[in-house]
């Protein structure tokens, strides 16, 4: 079983909860920055999210020179998924190159420093996906601080599994 896999899976569904979450947002509220949450707005976090992915699983890893989202350019969450859409696809490819190898070291160095690093693909993935999950919830806190009932948005219980 490709257990990286299958744990991508289940979190492409809860963001799925969270995009239908954020279609029920005034787009005037989606893109609205908010002083609370450090001048950010739900979709600055998001195209932050989709980044962190880019920068860590594409860069990092696969040694892709990709360019950060513009979230200024995402209007609407319908685009969002659009970029929520590349993220998959390249976490696909990452986890067909590096899931067999989760504690294979990968040497680079991250924009912030000179010295390279050895970071593996079990932390990689593991940091991108907490990453996403903990803007997911500030996502949430920044509607129910702009009156919008939050949704549940944690993994479900696969019943029968």
């Amino acid at each position: 079983m490709r257990i990286l896999t299958r744990q991508y899976e289940w979190l492409v569904q809860t963001r799925e909860v969270l995009f239908q979450y954020c279609e029920t947002i005034a787009a005037s509220d989606y893109v609205r920055d908010m002083e609370s949450f450090g001048g950010g707005s739900m979709r600055s976090l998001q195209a932050h999210a989709a980044d962190c992915y880019r920068f860590w699983l594409g860069g990092f890893a696969l040694k892709r020179t990709l360019p950060p989202v513009p979230a200024e350019q995402v209007l609407h969450v319908r685009a969002m998924r659009e970029v929520f859409a590349g993220v998959d696809l390249l976490v696909g490819e990452f986890l067909n190159e590096f899931e067999d190898q989760p504690d294979l070291e990968i040497l680079g160095s991250p924009s912030w420093q000179e010295d390279a690093v050895a970071i593996t693909p079990l932390w990689l993935f593991t940091h991108t996906t907490t990453h996403e999950f903990h803007h997911k919830g500030q996502i949430l806190s920044m509607g129910r601080q702009l009156g919008y009932s939050p949704m549940m948005t944690d993994l479900y219980y696969p019943a029968g599994k």
